[in-house]
């Protein structure tokens, strides 16, 4: 049976000034798993800042109660949930000076006391953590000399020594670059797997969580908070009504939104080869055109277009039938 780490039912987020309320969810009910990564999506101002805030007893609940490992979120004192909750956030904070080992070190505070003299066991679990995040070779570097991805490798190395069985992330992979977002969250998944873990984050990178996240945590203020498998949210229309825009939509066959485009024309499209049927669509919408699967429509005045390679396209309009080396030379005839 998955071992249930933190859970809530009917939970009232939100923020309290003197005797005034101001809630911003009502009636949130949710588990996370040891082992899993969960990724919490939602709009700016949805309130994921503040469920992580309360998560984490930065600021309390302003009803009902979190259970954290079986036991009440607000008995914990300080000390014990640094030793059950890590945290990561995206403030860069000034740790320039400090080693890479060093500042690892300082996730052990909880267990080392407020002078925090290191042992023998203590400077083990440092090692263990610099390896499990691949920043061994980086442990006498400065923070200053890292880049931003090896940054927030430090930094969850730094929550790992802490041995806290929830990790909460704000925005891990906001201002890193495609190749170290996917560095972060694979490591992240991984760590989750591994360990034990418990991995709750944040994130507006909706093609890395649909990819590695085992569930997700759905926040919108129209519809307050969905949790479930990743594929799953997916395919009931989850993700379709997490951001709603006339101009906007989800496409669950490729996992992304895209704009949606005002479709003027119809063109029916030949395509056998699965990646250049999608980039051929996509030129399609583009050009305000919607692609018709072969058979979809026999019309005879219906342009018909065969996407037979990247260099060999043939469109048949108007009983006449043009061939087109590239979708650049293409678009120019579709966009007029």
């Amino acid at each position: 049976m998955e071992q249930e780490v933190i859970t809530a039912r009917e939970l009232c987020i939100g923020y309290r000034t003197g005797r005034t309320e101001k809630p911003v969810h009502e009636r949130l009910s949710f588990t996370l798993h040891a082992g899993e990564l969960t990724c919490l999506l939602g709009a700016n101002g949805s309130g994921k800042s503040t469920l992580l805030r309360t998560l984490s007893a930065l600021q309390p609940p302003l009803k009902g109660e979190i259970m954290l490992m079986g036991r009440p979120l607000g008995r914990y004192s300080e000390r014990e949930r640094s030793r059950t909750i890590g945290m990561v956030l995206t403030d860069k904070t000034q740790t320039g000076g400090l080693s890479v080992s060093e500042l690892v070190a300082l996730g052990r505070q909880p267990h080392t006391g407020f002078f925090g003299r290191l042992r023998r066991h203590d400077r083990a679990r440092v090692d263990e953590a610099l390896e499990a995040v691949g920043m061994t070779s980086k442990a006498r570097s400065r923070m200053a000399e890292l880049s931003d991805g090896e940054r927030q490798k430090a930094f969850i190395a730094k929550a790992l020594v802490q041995e806290c069985p929830l990790i909460l992330l704000d925005e891990p992979t906001a201002f890193l670059d495609v190749v170290s977002r996917i560095e972060v969250m694979s490591l992240l998944h991984r760590l989750a797997a591994e360990q034990g873990k418990a991995i709750l984050l944040s994130t507006h990178d909706i093609e890395q969580a649909l990819a590695l996240a085992d569930k997700l945590w759905l926040l919108s203020r129209e519809e307050g908070l969905r949790c479930g498998t990743t594929e799953d949210m997916v395919l009931n229309g989850g993700m379709e009504r997490l951001f709603v825009h006339p101009d906007i939509g989800f496409h669950p066959e490729r996992g992304v939104y895209l704009a949606q485009t005002e479709s003027l024309r119809r063109v029916v499209l030949e395509a056998a080869d699965p990646v250049l049927r999608y980039w051929t669509m996509n030129a399609l919408r583009r050009a305000g055109c919607s692609a018709i699967p072969d058979g979809g429509d026999n019309r005879p005045e219906t342009p018909r277009l065969q996407a037979l390679s990247p260099t060999e396209l043939i469109l048949h309009q108007g009983g006449k039938k043009r061939r087109f080396g590239s979708f650049g030379e293409l678009f120019r005839v579709l966009s007029r």
